[in-house]
C-alpha cells in the first residue's frame, strides 16, 4: 500500500535548459525522444530513445544537449 510519503507533490513542465537546476523526483515525457539529464551525484547521463511515459530517477537539470523529447513534465 502506498503511504504517499514517496509520491510527487507538485510538477511543472519543463524547458529543458543546460545549467538552470530545477531538482526532480521523476520525469513524465509527452513525447519519445532521448533526454538528457544530470543526477543528483553530479553525473551526465542521456536515456537514448526514451518512450513517452514515465521515467523513474531523480536529477537536477534536464540539458537542452542531447534532449529530443518533448512536452517532458517534472514531478517534485
Amino acid at each position: 500500500m502506498l503511504d504517499g510519503s514517496n509520491l510527487a507533490s507538485s510538477c511543472a513542465a519543463v524547458t529543458p535548459n543546460d545549467s538552470t537546476v530545477i531538482g526532480f523526483k521523476a520525469l513524465y515525457i509527452g513525447v519519445a525522444g532521448d533526454v538528457t539529464i544530470i543526477t543528483n551525484s553530479g553525473s551526465t547521463v542521456t536515456f537514448t530513445a526514451h518512450a513517452n511515459g514515465y521515467m523513474p530517477v531523480a536529477g537536477s537539470i534536464v540539458k537542452t544537449t542531447g534532449t529530443t523529447a518533448t512536452n517532458i513534465v517534472a514531478l517534485f
